[in-house]
């Protein structure tokens, strides 16, 4: 249930109990000078001023049916306006809005990711019509336009390639970072980020239909439907306030001594429920912060606590998120070392991300590479260059079988088992296979056996990978739920499928395609160790460094700060009831009451601060 707000017309929370502790200052100033009556008005004035705010939201709140914490305080200042005894009243009033200032600040801003997103979705087009090239908005498209998408421009809406080569970045959509080769005949996808060659495409579908645009829909759907969060004080007020009322009315019937009654609810006044969860709250957070983990509010730190079901994405999570080359395969008479340095330095001419990784592995192992001269690339096909003597070729299947003579003794073989390949070629011979693969974090092995050990022992791996691939990493690692071929939807519906079913679910992932299952999730963790854009605008934390080990480490503060949070409240409510057994008895009266609950509000807050010192590897399971 939400809770009423007690500001609605201030711009900061802490006006309120900042200027209800002016008045109560004020008054002891003229306490202390001797002028009871003054110090009596200058109460009476801060408690009317700001009661009537907390009782007005509480009202407002009841008529909506929220029954919340505030009922016995704003019951408790009303009794001290009746009974004229502003003082414990104004004391309520200090300790009930501070505490929810401080609530208001755990809660952090909202998320922007829908804003995110529409900013950086595709904007314009250049558009063939009647044999000439016109820029529009992307929104004006229709379906059969011819388009055409320079190097480097986002693909502006879904179609099929009709002329040109070229590579697409599309890890925003799928989460993959190997790039996509097309050609004539080749689907794309609108967001995705060409290379460096222009292409000429037809429009399937509008760009409000397309893929993109059908993230942007799924993260706002995700935010709007997911479930409001309940404050802790408001659970345990389900209880607490009845018991206080049946203990106030009961010990002012018995005696006629309506003093009592005021006693009882400003005892009772439930500010170890409103100050403890926030403190400890606020605590984990900043500790988190120290540890490169934003949390992006108070919510987020409880549901966290709460996980019992984690589901990954592959690439950028489990993996580091860019190819590197897995293997180098000779084919006689040429050796290893002589393909990859020649492959290698050939590809020192090519612009795609592979040519670069390669080029890279070539490097680690040679101290320098040969020069090259006459370098001709054919765009998402291959490259070929003279090195010395030698006539080197690197590319794909059929870029090379196209330039060699093939027979018994010149075959290239077509290996299915490897994922993706070059093929190389020297001086027109076949020489051997350049097998590429994604490098899995080190870490995650370890990464697994920690959060089993922290009561999360289902792990489900989700990616826009082929299946094989996918399950081959999962085989690798031990995770008997894989899911590969996974579009942005897909991966909501899952999770979707685990929250229905009750399990409560950390989601972790890294890409613009991921932004829709993160929202979705019971709790989200965006890793962002390389720029987070959309992906974190999504999640509920945000990992600032490329370290997987956070997520863990993460899920430890937050269950620790949550197991403060209810020592505290816990403590504070039973401290508050034996004082409202002595108020009852007529053992206090109604402002050493409130000072009383100062000093039990006091140890609360000392207790709950705990919260910012590291967490013990002792808090394991899932807080219930």
């Amino acid at each position: 249930m939400r809770r009423s707000k007690v500001t609605h017309w201030y711009n900061s929370p802490a006006v309120i109990p900042g200027l209800a502790t002016a008045f109560v200052l004020g008054g002891l100033v003229a306490w202390t000078l001797r002028s009871p009556v003054w110090a009596h008005n200058i109460w009476m004035a801060g408690l009317v001023a700001g009661g009537s705010i907390v009782v007005t939201g509480t009202i407002r709140g009841a008529l909506h049916g929220r029954w919340a914490s505030d009922i016995v305080a704003a019951m408790a200042i009303v009794t001290s306006v009746v009974m004229d005894q502003p003082l414990a009243g104004l004391i309520v009033v200090v300790m009930q809005t501070g505490g929810e200032a401080l609530e208001r600040y755990a809660e952090g801003r909202a998320s922007r990711a829908v804003q995110e997103l529409e900013a950086d979705r595709p904007k314009s087009a250049h558009v063939l019509r009647g044999g000439e090239v016109s820029d529009i908005r992307a929104d004006e498209l229709v379906v059969g336009d011819r388009v055409i998408v320079r190097a480097g421009e986002l693909v502006p809406c879904d179609g099929i390639v009709e002329e040109g080569r070229s590579e697409l970045d599309t890890s925003r959509l799928t989460g993959e970072s190997l790039p996509q080769s097309i050609e004539p005949g080749v689907p794309v996808s609108s967001g995705s980020i060409n290379g460096d060659r222009a292409f000429t495409m037809r429009a399937t579908a509008i760009a409000e239909a397309s893929q993109y645009e059908r993230i942007v829909q799924l993260v706002r759907a995700a935010l709007e439907t997911k479930a409001p969060f309940q404050r802790i004080a408001d659970r345990y007020a389900i209880w607490f306030t009845p018991i206080t009322l049946v203990i106030a009315v009961a010990a002012a019937a018995t005696t006629g001594d309506y003093e009592r009654f005021l006693a009882v609810l400003v005892v009772a006044t439930p500010c170890p429920l409103i100050l403890a969860p926030p403190i400890a709250i606020i605590g984990g957070i900043n500790r988190a912060a120290r540890r490169q983990i934003i949390v992006r509010n108070g919510a987020a730190i409880e549901r966290l606590a709460t996980a019992d079901v984690a589901v990954l994405d592959k690439t950028g999570t489990l993996t580091i998120g860019k190819p590197v080359v897995h293997a180098v395969i000779p084919y006689p008479p040429f050796s290893r070392a002589d393909v990859l340095r020649l492959a290698g330095a050939v590809e020192q001419g090519a612009a795609h991300l592979l040519a670069r990784t390669l080029t890279d592995a070539a490097k680690a192992e040679n101290a320098s590479l040969p020069p090259v001269r006459d370098v001709v690339e054919a765009p998402g096909r291959g490259v070929s260059g003279i090195i010395g003597d030698d006539t080197v070729m690197v590319g794909s299947h059929g870029f090379i079988a196209e330039r060699l003579t093939l027979d018994a003794d010149n075959s290239i073989p077509d290996d299915s088992s490897v994922g993706l390949k070059a093929y190389v070629a020297i001086n027109g011979r076949f020489a051997g296979v350049v097998a590429y693969d994604e490098q899995l974090r080190e870490s995650v092995p370890a990464i697994l056996s920690e959060l089993e050990s922290l009561g999360i022992p289902r792990v489900l791996l989700l990616s826009g990978d082929h299946g094989d691939n996918a399950r081959a990493i999962a085989k690798s690692l031990g995770i008997n739920e894989v899911r590969g071929d996974m579009k942005p939807a897909d991966k909501v519906d899952v999770v979707k499928e685990l929250t229905a079913a009750g399990d409560r679910v950390l989601m972790v992932g890294d890409g613009t395609n991921d932004a829709p299952a993160l929202s979705a999730a019971t709790v989200g963790i965006a890793l962002a160790g390389h720029g987070g854009g959309v992906t974190a605008e999504a999640a509920d934390l945000v990992i600032l460094v490329d370290d997987l080990e956070r997520v863990p480490e993460a899920i430890r503060i937050s269950r620790r700060s949550m197991k403060i949070a209810r020592e505290s409240v816990w403590a504070g409510l039973g401290l508050s009831g034996i004082a409202m057994l002595f108020a009852a008895a007529g053992k206090i009266a109604p402002v050493p009451g409130a000072l009383l609950q100062e000093v039990i509000d006091i140890a609360v807050i000392i207790n709950a601060l705990r919260a910012s010192a590291g967490p013990p590897r002792s808090i394991q399971r899932p807080i219930k």
